[in-house]
């Protein structure tokens, strides 16, 4: 497993930790180490961090397609079965594909399980494909874009 570099720079998405297995026809898997940083106060996986693996891996698997282009969320809707406790056997695992696409959009589904193999989330999701942007020294840090 490697870090989720593909030619895409997430600080967010590095900072949580996140692994690329499988970026290929369609299909995207990521893998999420268990840190307590990631927990909420009732010691399971935040939500949000779970709807971000989602949104991350059905974005991953709508670029896997198209890796020239870049993508960004149109529509995303999240049901959580159960939680996802952290666990010394194992990351969470998100496996994501497309079930459609257009020339322009492409629609997804993911899912997240714990390292038992449990159901904890699952997520639909609708993708824009849109030309990549430069990428530059100006570009790196957009807090100091917004106050130029």
């Amino acid at each position: 497993m490697t870090p989720l570099s593909f030619g895409v720079n997430v600080p967010f998405v590095q900072h949580l930790g996140c692994e690329l297995v499988v970026f290929a026809d369609g299909r995207a898997e990521i893998h999420l180490p268990p840190k307590p940083e990631l927990l909420n106060s009732f010691a399971v996986t935040h939500g949000g961090v779970l709807m971000t693996l989602l949104d991350v891996t059905m974005a991953t698997a709508a670029r896997s397609l198209c890796p020239e282009m870049g993508v960004v969320t149109i529509e995303m809707k999240t049901s959580f079965m159960m939680p996802a406790l952290p666990s010394q056997r194992g990351p969470l695992v998100a496996k994501g594909e497309i079930m459609h696409r257009t020339a322009t959009l492409a629609f997804t589904q993911a899912s997240v399980f714990d390292a038992r193999g449990h159901l904890c989330a699952h997520a639909t999701g609708t993708f824009k494909y849109l030309n990549r942007l430069a990428t530059g020294a100006r570009s790196a840090n957009p807090v100091q874009l917004a106050t130029d």
